[in-house]
């Protein structure tokens, strides 16, 4: 079965190589996967969301026929603000934000030192909580500092608001703010058990999901 193109969107601190073993789970259900390197993970305070936004709507103007956008955490900022030509949107514990919103103004103040501009990697046990050792010492040792605009600049659009949108909340996240799951649970929702990386430590049970999600 050909199901078209799946854009895969990292979330913060991280990359492309995230989705390393999701993508062969759905290559084999008849994905066609591609994924980008969001610039605010490139090591520069310089890059925040206008520069991740402009890397997403790159990656959709490069793919023809139809398009999923998969999203995690920190990537439903870049997303909404720039995939309103997607056909479909999947929020993996991802971030959901109205225009005019940011996510730091939504939370009421920053997690971090105010005036900071790179942000180290957090525990890995927020990020990997049932993912096996190994495979946290793999992910751990290429996470990468994040730009700290990308939390702090609102955004102008709403994709989910105008494109098919899927929010998939995983049950044991203890990384993710209560308040965005809220938000998360007003829309289409699936559930996940595990912690905030399933795309790591669940990648055949995600990709089934994100099927059956695009069969819906």
């Amino acid at each position: 079965m050909d199901r078209g193109n799946l854009l895969l969107v990292h979330g913060a601190w991280h990359g492309s190589w995230c989705w390393e073993r999701l993508v062969p789970e759905l290559t084999s259900r008849g994905w066609t996967t591609s994924a980008i390197d969001l610039p605010s993970t490139s090591g520069s305070p310089a890059n925040g969301l206008r520069e991740d936004a402009e890397a997403v709507r790159e990656a959709l103007r490069a793919l023809d026929g139809p398009v999923t956008v998969l999203a995690h955490s920190y990537a439903g900022v870049p997303v909404g603000e720039a995939a309103g030509s997607a056909d479909r949107l999947i929020y993996l514990a991802a971030h959901l934000l109205e225009p005019g919103e940011s996510v730091v103004s939504v939370l009421g103040k920053p997690w971090y030192e105010p005036g900071a501009k790179m942000l180290d990697v957090p525990p890995p046990a927020l990020l990997y909580g049932d993912v096996p050792d190994e495979l946290t010492s793999w992910a751990v040792d290429r996470l990468r500092p994040q730009s700290a605009r990308v939390f702090e600049e609102p955004v102008t659009a709403a994709a989910w608001k105008t494109v098919p949108t899927t929010s998939i909340v995983c049950t044991d996240d203890i990384a993710f703010p209560a308040v965005f799951t809220e938000r998360l649970k007003a829309a289409d929702v699936r559930y996940l058990p595990g912690s905030h990386s399933p795309f790591l430590s669940r990648p055949r049970e995600l990709a089934e999901l994100i099927c059956d999600i695009a069969q819906g």
